[in-house]
């Protein structure tokens, strides 16, 4: 085959393994998909280029590495009549290959370390969200949103009740019809989904209730272990509305792959009413708790 032929064939597998797999990572994980998601925030992009970045250099020295083994191993044997040179080292060569391996590592530390900095960075955050992990489920606390304090705005969220039932065994039930909206939601799906707004910067900050657990949203890009007694910190913002799973990522015990987390990113009105209506059903709850206490007037009861 030629060469032009060569680059004509290469271009036609790239462009199939494009069509096959290009749009899977935009989505939530799929079956058999090849890379990192790029995600759906402002810095979900930074790992992603980042693994891209470091997957290159690494295929680059492999070609280089192995392809000089397999030179040597069939082009320079003994059965050729092959001689071994006898030298003792070369001060240019060995200058190369420890200078270059040093750049690399420097380029490398560069780009992860700015990537961490901007991530850490917290200030300017438009809204707080607690998360608690417990064995086996996550606990969501709106703190404060446009520098306002949320009041009694908090849930439990769990496995949703079609999956637990599936998983027991001896139920009969087939975990591939647990779907919606023709995406298979098996382990994956919650009774109770993290609300969010879109194009705000939200702060999390993220501890753990028992054991160490690992909130992990993958096209959030990043994931932060839930630790009791520590409170760890992180941030998103969202530039696109949907629904994007991610699971605990730290082993915590008998149910830890029983314990999925959903985030439902929406525009900024739908999640101000949703807020609002969330605010009022509390206080309402609260008023009747605080009816249902009361000591009754004198002379009655």
């Amino acid at each position: 085959m030629t060469s032009g032929g060569i680059r004509r064939s290469m271009k036609a597998v790239a462009t199939t393994a494009l069509a096959l797999f290009g749009g899977a990572v935009w989505a939530n994980p799929q079956p058999d998909q090849l890379n990192l998601t790029k995600g759906v925030t402002t810095w979900s992009g930074e790992p992603y280029f980042l693994n891209n970045v470091a997957f290159g250099v690494c295929v680059v020295i492999g070609i280089v590495v192995f392809g000089a083994m397999f030179i040597s191993m069939f082009k320079f044997r003994k059965s050729r009549g092959a001689v071994a040179e006898k030298w003792t080292h070369n001060t240019k060569l060995e200058a190369l290959w420890t200078g270059v391996p040093i750049i690399i590592l420097i380029v490398l530390a560069k780009l992860a370390t700015t990537g961490l900095v901007s991530f850490a960075d917290t200030t300017g955050s438009e809204m707080t969200i607690k998360v608690t992990g417990y064995q086996w489920k996550w606990r969501y606390d709106y703190v404060d949103y446009r520098g306002k304090a949320v009041e009694k705005v908090g849930f439990m969220s769990k496995l949703d009740g079609r999956s637990d039932r599936t998983r027991q065994l001896g139920s009969g039930m087939d975990p591939g019809k647990v779907t919606v909206d023709g995406y298979n939601t098996y382990l994956l799906d919650v009774d109770h989904p993290l609300v969010l707004p879109i194009n705000t910067k939200v702060r999390f900050v993220i501890t753990g209730a028992d054991v160490i657990h690992s909130w992990w949203v993958p096209a959030l890009g990043w994931k932060m272990d839930a630790i009791p007694g520590v409170i760890n910190s992180a941030w998103t913002n969202i530039k696109e509305p949907g629904v994007y799973r991610g699971q605990c990522a730290e082993l915590c015990g008998q149910d830890h792959g029983f314990m999925p987390i959903v985030v439902k990113a929406v525009p900024k009105a739908e999640f101000e009413q949703w807020l609002a209506t969330q605010q009022d059903e509390a206080k309402l709850l609260k008023a009747s708790q605080t009816a249902q206490t009361a000591p009754a007037p004198k002379g009655q009861g």
